[in-house]
């Protein structure tokens, strides 16, 4: 049996796979963990790039989203430990040995995650150095530790946990995907364990670290994010949406800060779904 099945969902962006594999593919041969791309929908580009690092491919025939994806590889997956990245991820040498170390000293915990650290390519917008690169990213502290959640572009389960509570939410895209599943988790008793060594990077290539690229993610993420929200019973009133909205705004003339012009397109978003909201 594998040490560990590495799971990649990816769809349509065999660049960004490009680079993840290569980074992931020698820690799994070296550590005797599989490596399981699945692809969300046909794509021979993707199928050309896992063929070349000898990783394994499945292919959804209809685009289902993330989770999909991701609920494919738990069942094809030959390991009792699952270790879900995302395909624009780089893991320096060493991610795979500590994540298993950290998994290993925790015997009684069965979800885990480590640091997220974003990497822009070619700076990205002019930033204020008040505000977190605009990309998922995750820093906890320099000691493991229980936590309350970690995010699947670096996040490890032990399959017995699948088993008790279920697979992810396939109905979730966006925000939420993981940490609908990690709240069930929490609410059986069970706890999140961070791995401060096992590192990788969030990546953007150039051509999607330009404001405009960031700003048009931001806006799609606010809109699925206030949909969670709401699916929660959080989410704020459309009144302080817009005041969100304004204090982003502020920022951008006050501090001169275009990563603000990202972060007020993801409060564009939360705002239009919110209008969506009452007209349905």
């Amino acid at each position: 049996m594998p040490t560990a099945t590495i799971v990649i969902p990816t769809r349509r962006r065999a660049q960004y796979l490009e680079v993840a594999l290569a980074s992931l593919a020698p820690q799994g041969a070296d550590a005797g963990a599989e490596v399981i791309v699945v692809s969300d929908g046909v794509d021979p580009a993707t199928a050309a790039v896992a063929q070349r690092h000898g990783a394994r491919l499945l292919t959804l025939g209809q685009p289902g989203g993330p989770n999909a994806a991701r609920n494919a590889g738990i069942r094809a997956a030959r390991s009792d430990l699952l270790l879900f990245v995302d395909d624009d991820v780089a893991a320096p040498p060493g991610w795979l040995k500590a994540m298993l170390a950290g998994v290993s000293e925790a015997p009684d915990r069965d979800v885990f995650g480590g640091p997220i650290r974003a990497r822009l390519e070619g700076g990205g917008p002019r930033g204020c150095g008040r505000e977190p690169a605009p990309i998922t990213t995750l820093e906890l502290g320099s000691g493991d530790r229980d936590v309350p959640l970690v995010w699947s572009a670096n996040m490890g389960v032990r399959r017995r946990a699948f088993e008790q509570l279920g697979l992810f939410d396939e109905s979730l895209v966006g925000r939420g995907e993981e940490e609908e599943w990690e709240r069930r988790y929490t609410a059986a008793g069970g706890q999140v364990r961070y791995v401060a060594d096992a590192w990788l990077e969030h990546r953007r290539m150039r051509s999607d670290a330009t404001l405009r690229r960031l700003s048009r993610a931001a806006y799609v993420l606010g809109r699925s994010a206030r949909r969670y929200d709401v699916r929660k019973r959080t989410a704020p009133a459309p009144a302080s949406e817009l005041r969100t909205l304004a204090g982003c705004a502020w920022h951008v003339l006050r501090r001169r800060c275009l990563i603000g012009l990202v972060m007020a397109a993801h409060a564009a978003g939360r705002i239009a779904e919110a209008l969506s909201e009452r007209r349905s």
